[in-house]
């Protein structure tokens, strides 16, 4: 009997947001309410994807980690974040891959170009970092060498697969118009295919002009495009039909962004959740197993040519990424992507100045300059301390002015290489969030070359460039947006220290006469030293320490304080004495929004302790009314009172009148505070879950009650925490029901 075999790949990654100046994420507004949208795509699919709902007709009934059961790759940049600000999400996905690999003895997840640059307009030299890059962060991870990688956009040539190659990268996925013949190996007697010609169902081999050979994988074209445009997600049950219509002896391979799954389709991973359950369950003699498995157990026995220039995304090759081909996502009529040439030539122009320029100093600094900048993605992604990488690439003293230089050109590159990622040409318009960020980049990467004694890059930048222009009058050209939207970002030690001052401000721990404080941003990091401070000036002295620099500059300040919070003028002495001004209005607005959010987030804490924590504020207390009485005694003050009288509500057991209710239910409607409270809440519920000792009736109690209130429970979390107590043995048939299992 033939074998059947499924592999879903899901693509994940979103365009590098990180400001180059602070290292981390600012506020998107167009998020909004989330923060950016790493932060909504994360809640709408990456985390839906690592507890994906099972349902039958009473409730849930399992729930599945889908990077345990699908091939995966999670972009570098955006996997970083995923690691800080989501370490619940981070270790399920790490967890899948390694039961996935003492499953089938190899692991979902394959690597992926650090920086998603479109590989065939790279030069040899950034191919070869973007993949050193890749594997060394996919092995500070997950603690293994990746066997395959993804290629940005699928966007192929001979010169690309070499490069894998010779990394020990053993295979990768492409596009199945992206071959050009097949033959039997060890012949020559190649026969031209096409996307509809060519058996999908197996793995190919290419043999390069080097030696070397490199599997590839050709993905189900037209499945895939029904997963993610056609609505193929929308029934469960009609996404494994065709899946299974589809199969036969070997392996379907399925292509698809990870965003597919509930960003894109509401609820998609619940289909795709069901469509793994029944390939692990054999239906239809159908059975899961992932690329690395599959191509160990079934080596290839035909070989292919793949088309040069070649991508999933641009029927035109690869021409999306650099000219105006007529791919776009489309919408805009009479709209044109003539912006692509100007913005990649430019980069292009002054990338070439930087390498000659990074090869020149770096002669001197480093003891090989290729190796120390292939190496430095080992230090990005931790494998290696500072102190270990720079004894084995620097061969000057540490903390010189030459050490300094050297860390500042290894950066240079860092940021050079971020301004070419894929999405910067893929959308329509040059003024959209990716463009900008891609110049950006460009821009950080200009100052550390000036830094470093090269100068006249941003001129040079500007006059190609510059011919760019947006579809959109009001943004006008490359060289309009470079001057409103990217160059306004830029910092300098006067909006450092003055945002470092605002934070400070803002966060309550502003340094008193004779005392310190400092604020870090993964980029950089702040020390405010305070001398002396009145209600209209403060004076002190200040430290600048860049990541990855051994130089630390200090500076000394003077706040003359405006009538608000980030305004009047901050005014720094610079190492030479020269004096810059910088007046705090010209905070950009997501350094602004992201200091405003402390200090949000900072008063919702106070009043959160003020209020719940430190008050025993109840029912008992609350005046009941009267006959007649429709309006409660001191309405306002109770209203204020709010978060203490539904938190000891729902913790206190005790007994109260409908009059309470109501009120409660009424004000907590709107209350400012309810987003806090309800995130308060529940981490409260799942600690109480987590105890050794579950107090299955107290839990049932409080969400009872939340739920008598109208309180917007975050079900989807509760059901989180309560699943991990049924994977240990441990359930409870009340709460189960009530918060929608079926047990």
């Amino acid at each position: 009997m033939s074998e059947k075999f499924l592999c879903i790949h899901g693509h994940f990654y979103q365009p590098p947001r990180e400001d180059p100046w602070l290292d981390m994420i600012c506020p998107e507004g167009s998020a909004a309410p989330f923060r950016h949208w790493n932060e909504r795509i994360c809640r709408e699919s990456y985390a839906p994807l690592a507890w994906a709902r099972r349902m039958g007709s009473k409730g849930i009934f399992e729930i599945i980690n889908c990077y345990e059961w699908i091939s995966f790759n999670v972009g570098p940049t955006l996997f970083r974040w995923i690691e800080r600000a989501e370490p619940e999400l981070y270790a399920k996905i790490l967890e899948g891959d390694a039961l996935s690999l003492k499953r089938w003895g190899h692991g979902n997840a394959i690597a992926q170009i650090y920086h998603h640059v479109i590989m065939p307009l790279a030069s040899e030299l950034d191919r070869d970092i973007e993949v050193a890059w890749a594997i060394a962060d996919f092995e500070s991870r997950f603690e293994r060498k990746p066997e395959g990688m993804w290629l940005s956009e699928t966007a192929c040539n001979t010169e690309t697969l070499e490069t894998l190659a010779d990394h020990g990268i053993t295979f990768t996925l492409l596009a199945p118009r992206q071959a050009e013949a097949i033959a039997e190996l060890g012949s020559d007697d190649w026969q031209t295919v096409d996307e509809h010609s060519i058996n999908i169902k197996e793995p190919y081999l290419v043999e390069l002009p080097s030696g070397r050979t490199i599997s590839i994988f050709f993905y189900d074209g037209a499945l895939s495009q029904a997963i993610a445009f056609e609505g193929l997600l929308k029934n469960g049950d009609d996404f494994w039909n065709r899946l299974s219509g589809a199969s036969s002896e070997g392996l379907l391979s399925i292509g698809t962004d990870g965003e597919t799954y509930g960003h894109h389709v509401e609820f998609g991973e619940m289909a795709l959740a069901y469509v793994l359950s029944q390939a692990i369950d054999k239906r239809d003699e159908l059975s899961l197993l992932n690329y690395g498995a599959y191509l160990e157990q079934h080596p290839p026995t035909r070989k292919v040519k793949i088309r040069e220039d070649s991508s999933w995304s641009c029927y035109h090759g690869v021409e999306r990424w650099k000219s105006d081909c007529g791919c776009c996502t489309g919408g805009h009529p009479g709209w044109n992507q003539q912006w692509r040439k100007p913005l990649r030539d430019g980069l292009n122009q002054v990338r070439d100045l930087m390498n000659a320029h990074y090869f020149n100093h770096g002669e001197k600094i480093f003891t090989d300059p290729r190796a120390a900048l292939l190496d430095y993605g080992m230090l990005l992604s931790g494998i290696v301390s500072e102190e270990y990488f720079f004894k084995h690439h620097f061969k000057v003293e540490e903390g010189t002015h030459d050490a300094d230089l050297g860390w500042k050109l290894l950066s240079m590159q860092k940021w050079a290489l971020s301004s070419f990622a894929s999405c910067g040409w893929f959308f329509d318009d040059l003024a959209r969030l990716e463009p900008v960020n891609n110049m950006g980049f460009a821009l950080r990467a200009i100052e550390l070359s000036k830094e470093t004694g090269l100068i006249g890059l941003e001129e040079k930048f500007l006059s190609i460039a510059g011919e760019a222009r947006s579809n959109e009058e009001r943004y006008g050209s490359a060289a309009d947006l470079w001057a409103s939207k990217i160059k306004p970002q830029s910092e300098t030690p006067g909006s450092l220290i003055g945002q470092a001052l605002g934070r400070l401000y803002v966060e309550g721990v502003l340094p008193q006469p004779g005392e310190e404080g400092s604020i870090s941003w993964p980029g950089v990091s702040v020390l405010i030293k305070t001398n002396d401070s009145s209600f209209v000036v403060a004076r002190g002295e200040a430290e600048i320490n860049w990541n990855f620099e051994s130089e630390i500059k200090k500076y000394g300040w003077k706040w003359e304080k405006g009538e608000r919070v980030l305004t009047g003028t901050v005014e720094i002495t610079l190492p030479g004495g020269q004096k810059e001004h910088y007046p705090l209005t010209e905070i950009s607005w997501k350094k602004k929004q992201t200091i405003a959010l402390t200090w949000a987030r900072r008063f919702s804490e106070s009043a959160w302790q003020n209020q719940v924590l430190s008050t025993g504020c109840g029912p008992v207390l609350f005046n009941h009314f009267e006959d007649y009485q429709t309006i409660q005694t001191s309405d306002s003050q109770w209203k204020m009172l709010w978060p203490g009288i539904a938190w000891n509500y729902l913790f206190s057991g005790d007994q109260v009148s409908d009059d309470f209710i109501e009120f409660v239910k009424s004000v907590g409607r709107d209350h400012p505070g309810l987003d806090f409270f309800m995130e308060q809440l529940s981490k409260h519920i799942c600690l109480m879950l987590d105890n050794r000792l579950t107090l299955w009736e107290n839990i049932c109690d409080v969400i009872e009650r939340a739920r008598s209130l109208e309180l917007p429970l975050d079900l989807w979390k509760l059901q989180n925490c309560y699943w991990d107590k049924v994977l240990i043995g441990e359930n409870d048939p009340e709460l189960s029901r009530i918060i929608g299992f079926d047990l």
